[in-house]
């Protein structure tokens, strides 16, 4: 399924690629395009973080009045979720979706000529089996990448133009350690990811949570899921190309943007309702 995704998401970015020859941009117009097209669900999404917050209130009283009988407390919250008309896993699908995302593009970056170019496999094949005959490219984890800085001023199938604002995209943090450059894009891309959270967070809590209640169990584990994304994306952005750490980082300030517009609009037609 993952192959899938990239594989589409490889004709996208492509398309993007033809119109200005730049790797980077191409990644931020694809960020934007994609952003678009997950729009719904987000608005989805962030209403039912919105009911959710107000559910807590409901949820506190059923913990007070059933403290000492966990079987009914159970019972009666599982009642209330339904009666809503919500899942108590509601935000488990949005990490679905954002895993498979997260993985699509990570394929894709990782494997540009197979994805995003679809060069020939035993084309591909015979490069890699030449660049693995030099040193520095035999325990390569990204032979793709290997190939365009090695064979992509040779042949045009295998070039992609990776300079962006004096960037290397096709580098890895953890390959050029010594390159301070490199993090430039992680860097800001863990900021923006704790920028997000905070606002998640934010929209997560409801008026008595904020009083140091305690906080529901189901909704702490919708709530860990979202700090989890964020970890396992800058653990991953380290070991690969920067092109997808550009990527995460457009999309994170395309979702703060988001999720301030989409909350002051939601809010405005509660306040009118």
């Amino acid at each position: 399924m993952i192959s899938f995704f990239a594989n589409i998401f490889g004709y996208i970015l492509n398309f993007l690629y033809q119109f200005i020859n730049n790797y980077g941009v191409a990644i931020i117009l694809f960020s934007i395009v994609l952003k678009i097209i997950m729009l719904p669900i987000s608005i989805k999404q962030q209403k039912t973080m919105k009911k959710s917050a107000k559910l807590q209130l409901k949820i506190r009283e059923i913990q007070d009045k059933y403290k000492n009988n966990p079987e009914k407390l159970n019972q009666e919250t599982i009642a209330l979720y339904k009666k809503e008309g919500m899942s108590p896993f509601s935000g488990c699908l949005s990490a679905i979706i954002q895993l498979v995302l997260l993985f699509s593009v990570f394929y894709l970056v990782r494997s540009p000529l197979t994805y995003m170019k679809k060069v020939e496999p035993n084309i591909i094949e015979q490069y890699t089996n030449e660049i693995k005959q030099e040193e520095q490219y035999k325990n390569n984890p990204y032979p793709e990448i290997a190939i365009i800085k090695e064979k992509g001023q040779i042949d045009e199938n295998v070039n992609i133009n990776m300079e962006f604002l004096g960037l290397d995209l096709s580098s890895v943090p953890t390959q050029n350690l010594s390159d301070i450059r490199v993090y430039i894009i992680p860097i800001l891309y863990v900021i923006t990811s704790f920028i997000s959270m905070r606002m998640t967070t934010s929209m997560q809590k409801s008026k008595k949570e904020k009083q140091d209640q305690e906080p529901d169990p189901m909704e702490q584990a919708n709530k860990s899921m979202s700090y989890l994304m964020p970890i396992m994306s800058v653990s991953i952005a380290i070991i690969a190309p920067l092109g997808l750490a550009l990527y995460w980082l457009v999309s994170n300030v395309l979702m703060i943007g988001e999720r301030f517009i989409l909350n002051k609009f939601l809010k405005d037609d509660e306040e009118e309702a």
